[in-house]
């Protein structure tokens, strides 16, 4: 995975109607789209174009069996941007910790 494969994921989640289709799935697991549809105040085609996005961010899966279409979660992808949060998180340890060293020199050398 690469940026553009992380810009995806964050575009995808940051819509409230994405997230909340990601969250029945991982409570429920796989729907079938009506099913999802049910869900919202919103056309089934609005809800499919929602869904489109999660499938191109890799969030979720669609199986077909017949004419039912079955759309399940994805985790895996999140750990991409766990991974980035992650690495964000430490730069900022490191400056906090750098500024409490600056902080508690400066105390010392004013005593």
């Amino acid at each position: 995975m690469n940026d553009d494969d992380l810009s995806r994921i964050l575009k995808a989640a940051g819509d409230t109607t994405r997230r909340q289709i990601l969250t029945l799935l991982v409570q429920e697991g796989a729907l079938r789209v009506t099913a999802l549809a049910a869900h919202f105040d919103m056309s089934l085609n609005s809800v499919s174009k929602h869904i489109k996005v999660l499938e191109e961010a890799g969030l979720v899966t669609r199986r077909t069996l017949g004419r039912e279409h079955f759309i399940a979660a994805e985790l895996e992808p999140l750990k991409l941007t766990e991974n980035w949060f992650a690495q964000l998180k430490s730069i900022w340890e490191l400056r906090l910790a750098a500024l409490e060293n600056l902080l508690v020199s400066k105390d010392e050398r004013d005593e």
